[in-house]
């Protein structure tokens, strides 16, 4: 998976979920390592609060995350057929143009998904507070920075997990050591 530090704070957390959910070889399943979270129980949301969650996912730059995905993977499907086929590239430019319309329409769909998800983990009252903090000066000043800090956090992020890395496999190897095993 490669990480895009520009692409928001919303893609970057997708992206977390998405690694940390991806079976590690010889890893114990994750049920074994934590609880299973409880799902929030199913309500329909009101016309009203869809609309509210919907605006949220728009103002909280999570749509933007979504927009970025369609123009990669047209780029993604450039990539692998012209590197084999060249000759392609006129008309397959002409098709991918042709194309991206339709599925841009269908981050439409996502951003509905999400603002559903959104009304069944928040309450009403909830989401009205969340929508307000994204209008106000904090809010856009939060979505505005989020490009940077997931720049800064990426590197800072690999520098902490290379660290522990290394960190946590002395300390298992020191504890192994006292049961006599030597790794």
């Amino acid at each position: 998976m490669i990480c895009r530090p520009t692409i928001g704070f919303a893609a970057f957390l997708l992206a977390t979920a998405a690694i940390a959910a991806e079976p590690r070889p010889g890893a114990a399943p994750a049920a074994a390592v934590s609880p299973p979270i409880a799902s929030a129980p199913t309500v329909a949301a009101t016309p009203a609060q869809l609309a509210l969650a919907r605006t949220i996912v728009v103002d909280s730059g999570i749509a933007s995350s979504f927009r970025l995905i369609i123009p990669q993977y047209l780029e993604q499907i450039a990539l692998s057929v012209t590197r084999t086929r060249p000759e392609m590239v006129p008309d397959l430019n002409l098709v991918l143009a042709a194309v991206r319309p339709e599925f841009d329409k269908k981050v439409e769909e996502m951003i509905d998904s999400a603002a559903q998800l959104y009304t069944q983990r928040f309450s009403p009252k909830e989401l009205e507070d969340v929508a307000a903090f994204f209008k106000s000066a904090s809010g856009r000043k939060y979505v505005g920075m989020q490009p940077l800090l997931m720049s800064d956090m990426f590197v800072a992020m690999q520098a902490w997990s290379q660290k522990i890395s290394v960190d946590m496999m002395t300390r298992v190897r020191e504890e192994m050591r006292k049961k006599g095993h030597e790794l």
